[in-house]
């Protein structure tokens, strides 16, 4: 459909080469065919991202001047020290300063967007100054009314020798209407406008007319509710449309004769926005279907461009705006993910060259792809021309039936070039894998290489083919798909895959397909050990932290802030000051001696004969892979990988493994219960209320009844048969060896035992007194609360736990308990880790692990 720009009369001289593109064209462009549907306002994640800021910084602030208002102090007394210098020299009287700022800034740039008939943007700044003020007026009543005397003398100023607080709205309003007025190089009144608000607020800083934190505070107050109503509202889009876009294909080298958008997930929106707007129909938009899958793998715009030359070819626009959330998304991924994202590229130009560069490289390796033409730059966007995959189509719309061994040999052999010229494409989807023919042959092309990497890293190489592995699975099957591979890449280079069959390191695109086929990734690893029956298909550790852990160590750090607020600080220091170090010394051997112990259990319901050292080697190393993975996890990892090494199946392996945590679980449960029937006498009463134990009752009731529900049950049977399957069998035989169940239950409650002993010996370090029993409650109950949150090797709920238990029980003071809890977890896990560490490395070189 044509469509042609707007008149020059309907719309602003800044946003004229943005108008929509259905209007009388320039001379100059009356010959090019537009197909566009503009986004007229668009939403930063940057004003998002600066709002968030802003109230981080006030949150800072606010804690340095309750925490530490000597250093606010100080600051301003350091700056005050130039009042006598600045009388001199200034004419303007304060409150002249003070006038211009309120007055005449607000009115000036208001009469600029009056002038330029920018009425929406008028509306959007009075919005964005009211609530500035009505913001900096809640915190002045919060600061009023509940904060603490320290807060809110260190917010006011000394006036006739008594403290006002000094929030000043004026300097929270102006900002906000700043903020949202627009770039200071568009708007002179903006421009000289910030320049009024810096010196007034340096020289209200200096004469001490307000004090620093609060200065600070209306400050981001202002840009708070500037950014906040800048993103709910949406900004002019600085992107290139019409007559701009068509300006940068130019600067390109090429004539354009026709630009058509390709349809996306945006367009149909803005079409209709356009067409309401304009009372026209809606623009259709369409693209061929290498196109489309294109600019869903990028995320980009994608337009098919024909020059007055005649040729067909395709441009994608990178646009500014949008590299916010990019950069966002690589920063979090790289912090979170293990050596899965290492870029920083955040600036325009940056994603530009990088897909610049990678487009040249991969072409330059012989993978058949696009070849990049030319790159240009037109108002926020970056135009990069490329040559036209002729009629191909993305995998994802291939019938089945053309999905043969040929097709999928040409894909990896495609891949293989990429790869041994060090260069990694990190995005495999079924979008941008594209399949022509060409006499009666496959041609397969490789596009969207905007997110990979040259000289790439193993890891990165490994990485791209698992996901193509995982994206040919979902369509061949789990069978046919490593078969593909075989047929080209060696066998070291497929084993490899085993250990990132997992869906974080899989595309976006693919993750959302493997939602609705979840046994593929099971299916893959079966197909692997089948064909390489010494792969290891363990899955390898690529995720630092999930959102739980986030979560848990939130909490965490907010229970410390509770406890600390509430502890006895001078009982603390009395405890450690007549602390015992023998003590100390006692519980870190004890600590270590539990490793010897759980060795004993390992070995007792091993299938195969394990030397005891070495197995107490592997519960040591277990002490350092607990820093990553839950409690109790790293153990059982271990103990299966040693299991497997030693030749045992992965069934038998897993079944052995499953008994002894089962084992474990029962002693201390068994334990736990005999303490606590023994405790019952005289001579160690424990505080237990009869409305505890009616909650006992009322909880143990509610979860009877709802095993009368079926799908209840259904679900604890599907949870608890498996294990109950794996398990009986090694039961029965180990039943049948009454040395093995002996040795077995022996090591579980010598283990069991010597973190008791190990509890109670760093109660005697600090001079606390308490019966066995009520140690060993304490450390059973604790230890078992703190261990249900699975934060890696239990740090922070354990401690919590145990401090928590040991003080409500014994009646020691919260922090003396707090003090305990984080001696033993320093003395039997964190001193533990480097003869983890080093037990790890020993068995590693000894091929055990």
């Amino acid at each position: 459909m044509p469509a042609t720009p707007t008149p020059p009369g309907r719309a602003s001289a800044v946003d004229a080469d943005r108008a929509p593109v259905h209007a009388q064209p320039p001379p100059d462009d009356a010959h090019v065919v537009v197909e566009d549907v503009p986004t007229v306002r668009v939403h930063h994640p940057s004003d998002l991202l600066g709002a968030v800021l802003s109230v981080v910084g006030i949150v800072l602030v606010l804690a340095l001047a309750t925490y530490a208002p000597n250093t606010t102090t100080g600051v301003a007394e350091d700056v005050q020290g130039f009042a006598t210098i600045l009388a001199r020299i200034l004419f303007v009287p304060v409150q002249g300063l003070e006038a211009v700022l309120v007055l005449v800034v607000p009115l000036a740039v208001l009469a600029e967007l009056a002038i330029r008939r920018l009425g929406r943007q008028v509306l959007e700044v009075v919005a964005a100054a009211l609530v500035g003020v009505l913001l900096n007026e809640a915190i002045r009543f919060v600061v009023v009314h509940w904060a603490t005397e320290d807060l809110a003398v260190a917010l006011s100023i000394r006036d006739d020798g008594d403290w006002l607080l000094t929030l000043p709205p004026a300097f929270a309003l102006v900002t906000a209407l700043l903020t949202v007025a627009g770039p200071r190089g568009r708007r002179r009144t903006v421009d000289w406008s910030w320049s009024v608000l810096w010196i007034t607020a340096g020289v209200l800083l200096i004469t001490a007319r307000v004090s620093l934190p609060g200065l600070v505070i209306s400050l981001l107050v202002g840009r708070v509710a500037g950014m906040g109503v800048r993103y709910l509202s949406g900004v002019q889009s600085e992107r290139a449309y019409g007559r701009a876009l068509i300006a940068g294909i130019r600067r390109a080298g090429l004539q354009p004769a026709r630009l058509s958008r390709v349809a996306d997930d945006t367009t149909d929106a803005d079409a209709e926005r356009l067409a309401q707007r304009e009372g026209t129909p809606p623009v259709e938009l369409d693209g061929t279907p290498a196109a489309r899958a294109l600019t869903r793998a990028t995320g980009h715009r994608v337009y098919q461009l024909t020059t007055d030359a005649g040729e067909e070819l395709d441009v994608v626009v990178i646009d500014g705006d949008r590299q916010v959330v990019g950069g966002l998304a690589r920063m979090w991924r790289s912090i979170r993910m293990r050596g899965l994202e290492g870029r920083s590229v955040v600036s325009l130009r940056q994603a530009t060259s990088r897909a610049a560069l990678l487009a040249y490289a991969a072409r330059a390796a012989g993978v058949r792809t696009p070849r990049l033409l030319s790159i240009a730059e037109a108002e926020d966007s970056m135009l990069l021309v490329q040559e036209r995959p002729g009629a191909a189509v993305p995998l994802a719309d291939l019938p089945p039936e053309r999905l043969t061994d040929e097709l999928l040999q040409e894909i990896w052999a495609q891949l293989r070039l990429a790869h041994a010229a060090g260069v990694a494409h990190r995005a495999l989807t079924s979008g941008v894998v594209l399949v022509d023919d060409l006499v009666g042959r496959p041609v397969v092309w490789i596009t969207g290489w905007e997110q990979g990497d040259v000289a790439s890293s193993e890891l990165a190489r490994r990485m791209d083919v698992t996901q193509l592995v995982a994206m040919l699975a979902l369509r061949v099957g789990a069978d046919r798909a490593i078969e593909s591979a075989a047929a080209v890449l060696p066998d070291h280079g497929i084993a490899t895959v085993g250990p990132l069959l997992q869906t974080i390191a899989l595309p976006r695109e693919t993750r959302e397909e493997m939602r609705a086929h979840k046994q593929v990734l099971a299916d893959l690893r079966t197909a692997l050990v089948a064909r390489l029956p010494e792969a290891s298909v363990e899955p390898e550790q690529l995720v630092r932290f999930g959102a739980r852990t986030v979560v848990t160590i939130l909490l965490t750090v907010v229970a410390i802030f509770a406890i600390f607020a509430s502890i006895n600080v001078e009982e603390i220091g009395e405890a450690l000051a007549e602390s015992d170090w023998r003590w100390s010394v006692l519980a870190f051997g004890l600590g270590m001696s539990t490793l010897v112990s759980a060795a004993l259990a390992f070995v007792a319901f091993s299938p195969v004969k394990l030397p005891v050292w070495r197995a107490t080697l592997v519960q040591t190393a277990a002490t350092f892979v607990a820093l990553a993975a839950p409690a109790g996890i790293g153990p059982a990892a271990l103990n299966l990988r040693m299991l497997t090494k030693r030749g045992v199946s992965g069934p038998l392996s897993a079944a052995t493994v499953a008994l002894v945590q089962v084992s474990q679980f029962v002693v201390t449960v068994a334990l736990l219960l005999g303490l606590t029937i023994v405790s019952g006498s005289n001579e160690s009463p424990l505080p237990i209320s009869p409305a505890v134990l009616i909650a006992v009752g009322i909880v143990a009731a509610l979860v009877g009844a709802s095993l009368l529900v079926p799908r209840v049950r259904q679900w604890v049977l599907a949870k608890s048969l498996p294990t109950l399957r794996r398990t009986w069998p090694r039961l029965i035989e180990v039943l049948g060896q009454p040395w093995r169940l002996a040795l077995a239950i022996g090591g579980n409650l010598a283990m069991t035992l010597g973190y008791i002993l190990a509890f109670d010996a760093c109660l005697q370090a600090l001079n606390q007194d308490a019966t066995l029993i009520q140690v060993a409650l304490v450390y059973l109950a604790g230890n078992t609360a703190g261990a249900l949150i699975p934060t890696p090797g239990g740090m922070g709920t354990v401690e919590l736990a145990l401090a928590g238990t040991l003080a409500s029980v014994t009646g020691i003071n919260l922090g003396v308990a707090t003090s305990i809890a984080v001696l033993f977890r320093a003395l039997t896990y964190w001193l533990r880790i480097p003869f983890g560490w080093a037990a790890m490395r020993f068995l590693q070189r000894r091929g055990e692990l």
